[in-house]
């Protein structure tokens, strides 16, 4: 389904097709600086290393990129604490970008801090990964790169939903089947239901069920049909997103509360201020409604740039 849509998009000139590599251009940082000076900071130098050629180097998909066209996306590890058998907890902060047509702009796509982190490694230990045998022989071990996976699947699958209507579901599947088969310790966090309401169980989810397809939809109206036209269609494109908007206030008003609501919307207020600035005033108005009740956290901002 990829390969036919971004071949009718390449003929039309709006993307190529890609070709021959990797799919990621990924940064990669382990923060260990609130680690006592005991505890041997060189290996984290070696983990960063480690984890960087396995984002990079590693192919994750069936698809073949161009250089030019692999996903921009930022991993942030920081780690809180050590434990015995050099396993330790830390703060993920996953960001990825989606480059807009016609521009240099990289729109926000993926802005999430998981602060459930578990995991062991020793220093030069290979890191491996199996996507069916995810949880390994040992649980901390093998939840490093299961994490790490999960969130590399969220980004293509997204990505890919931005350019063709469902086009991210083999890799929603994928990041699924790491959460039903993720390593299993009473130490381990946010692969369950119940260890909380806003985790990666619930991510992927939100994701996989039929009942929150319009967020699908809403992604693929958000990027191709708003931001991908604002730069000769403006009021096309502001049309666009005003559309997904409203497909994301359908999804809310029948099922609120749920997380990727929110999740959509991290690193997206400056970005969509801008889009409505110029706006007539009843789309701007309408989207004022919408946003500051599905972007609580950034409702002040739409109300004092936009009214």
């Amino acid at each position: 389904m990829r390969k036919s849509s971004l071949l009718i998009l390449a003929l039309l000139g709006i993307v190529t097709s890609r070709l021959h590599a990797q799919e990621l251009q990924a940064k990669v940082a382990v923060v260990a600086n609130r680690l006592p000076s005991s505890v041997d900071h060189k290996q984290f130098q070696t983990l960063q290393a480690a984890l960087y050629d396995f984002l990079n180097n590693r192919k994750w998909s069936n698809e073949t990129f161009q250089n030019n066209e692999k996903i921009a996306c930022n991993f942030l590890i920081d780690i809180s604490s050590s434990g015995a058998n050099n396993t330790f907890q830390a703060i993920l902060t996953v960001q990825a970008g989606r480059p807009v047509f016609n521009s240099s702009y990289q729109s926000p796509l993926i802005n999430y801090r998981d602060e459930s982190f578990a995991f062991r490694y020793v220093e030069y230990q290979p890191l491996e990964f199996n996507e069916n045998r995810v949880q390994g022989s040992e649980p901390f071990a093998a939840n490093l790169t299961a994490e790490v996976a999960y969130y590399v699947y969220m980004i293509l699958g997204l990505d890919f939903d931005t350019f063709a209507l469902r086009g991210g579901d083999p890799y929603f599947q994928k990041a699924l089947n790491i959460v039903n088969n993720a390593p299993d310790s009473r130490d381990i966090n946010g692969w369950k239901a119940f260890d909380g309401v806003r985790n990666r169980y619930w991510l992927i989810e939100n994701l996989t069920n039929s009942k929150y397809t319009l967020v699908h939809d809403a992604y693929y109206s958000y990027f191709r049909s708003g931001l991908d036209q604002m730069y000769d269609k403006e009021s096309e494109g502001r049309a666009g997103i005003l559309n997904a908007l409203n497909m994301l206030n359908t999804v809310n008003t029948e099922t609120p509360n749920t997380m990727i609501i929110q999740f959509f919307f991290q690193g997206k207020g400056t970005e969509l201020s801008r889009v409505f600035q110029k706006a007539a005033p009843d789309e701007k108005s309408r989207a004022v409604d919408l946003l500051v009740r599905l972007d609580v956290s950034n409702a002040n901002k739409y109300k004092q740039e936009l009214q």
